[in-house]
């Protein structure tokens, strides 16, 4: 019998670009029977080959999604080998790298061991990990073997895998190497070592950084056919996974009274279908709401209708605020989350999900609640009436989500075993 241990060195979430790193063990553990007196040939353990492989998998139950000519050539089918079809893991291979022979004829005695280290880059333009509605992504480091005269056997480690941020814009990357640039108008001194440029993952660290740390408030007037609801503060509109989401919302402005508030952080999946047009799938009814800030939504676009979205909901603030002047909004990113990302197949992303509950009834007035209690001195208590007119009114408020430093995400990673008998 052959057991094959394998685990990470690090926890299990690594962003693309990184190097992962395994200890696989191959040992052959020492049975009663061993003792016996046998020939050499009986009790060695002969291993034919070992390889492993880093594979991301798409399940999705999406029935059109992309031609079949897009797909074969947006794959990577050099890493293909005899493996796929023992390893028959739900989806299919969207990427794979090159297979690593590990070694070939192993030949273990009873109570020998042998340890192998598996090195590998995360592909760069692979999708992140995610566990969807009807399309997710995972990844997993494939270890398999034969044993003369048995099948191929496979030991699958799943690990987790975000997205590298990177600057969408000249200005972004100009803002992100600003520090550099001051170094390097410095005089070089001949007796310090030169600096080493900065690798792909400690840049995107980098700028991960600044474009969550700048705070720019952005202030939205709601708004209905009543008159003005409050006013809506938030403070940055991109975040990282673990951050808190903090807003501040104003009733002092308003001229209708809001008895009841609700806000939930939601993370919409869109399937996209061939011929969807980026600008039309993120320009129309984002940019409605960013900009008025009010409650009625847009009509639906055309090239909307021809994608399907779902909505999953995470945090939720609910409160009820009549007769406050202010309040504050406090969500919670959870770390387990998917950040903002798009694919051919599927766009996620995450928005703020309001509901406004108002009311015009005249018993709510400012004027009868201040003039109220001083009619009659006897009368110290306001009664809140049984029965009002109520109107609830939705808003939406789009929001990027960034990853954070793998190492900030507990993870960890246990043993994986497999038995060869």
């Amino acid at each position: 019998m052959i057991e094959i241990n394998a685990k990470l060195i690090r926890d299990a979430v690594f962003m693309c670009g990184e190097v992962v790193e395994c200890l696989i063990d191959f040992r052959h553990p020492s049975l009663p029977e061993h003792k016996i007196s046998q020939s050499n040939s009986d009790i060695l353990e002969n291993l034919a080959w070992a390889t492993v492989q880093l594979h991301c998998y798409c399940n999705s139950s999406v029935n059109e999604r992309i031609t079949n000519d897009v797909v074969s050539s947006s794959r990577n089918t050099t890493g293909t080998t005899s493996l796929n079809a023992s390893n028959r893991l739900k989806g299919e291979v969207l990427h794979s790298t090159e297979p690593k022979i590990l070694f070939c004829d192993l030949r273990l005695s009873p109570g020998e061991a042998k340890q192998f280290l598996y090195r590998e880059t995360v592909p760069l333009n692979t999708p992140p990990t995610y566990r969807g509605i009807r399309v997710k992504y995972y990844y997993k480091i494939t270890i398999a073997t034969q044993r003369l005269g048995s099948t191929v056997q496979a030991l699958n480690i799943p690990f987790r895998v975000l997205p590298l941020p990177l600057p969408q814009s000249d200005l972004d990357e100009a803002i992100t190497l600003n520090d550099e640039s001051n170094e390097d108008l410095a005089p070089n001194n001949p007796f310090l070592e030169k600096k080493r440029p900065p690798s792909r993952i400690e840049y995107a660290l980098h700028y991960l950084r600044g474009v969550t740390a700048r705070r720019r408030p952005n202030f939205f007037m709601i708004n209905n056919k009543w008159g003005k609801v409050g006013r809506f503060c938030l403070f940055k509109s991109a975040y990282k996974l673990g951050e808190d989401i903090v807003a501040t919302i104003d009733f002092s402005c308003g001229t209708v009274k809001c008895c009841q508030l609700s806000v939930t952080l939601q993370c919409e999946e869109t399937e996209l279908k061939p011929g969807a047009d980026e600008e039309s799938l993120t320009g129309g009814e984002r940019g409605e709401n960013t900009t008025t800030g009010t409650s009625t939504v847009g009509s639906t676009e055309p090239d909307r209708q021809k994608c399907v979205s779902r909505v999953t909901n995470y945090s939720k603030h609910h409160e009820v605020c009549l007769g406050m002047l202010q309040t504050q909004v406090i969500l919670p990113i959870p770390l387990h989350v998917t950040p903002t990302f798009r694919t051919d197949v599927v766009e996620v992303s995450w928005k703020l999900h309001f509901q406004f509950v108002t009311t015009t009834s005249p018993e709510l007035s400012n004027e009868m609640m201040a003039t109220r209690p001083t009619e009659a001195d006897e009368e110290l208590e306001w009664v809140a009436p049984t029965d009002i007119a109520i109107e609830t009114m939705i808003w939406s408020l789009p929001i990027t989500i960034y990853p954070t430093a793998p190492l900030q995400i507990p993870q960890p990673c246990g043993d994986y075993k497999l038995h060869i008998k």
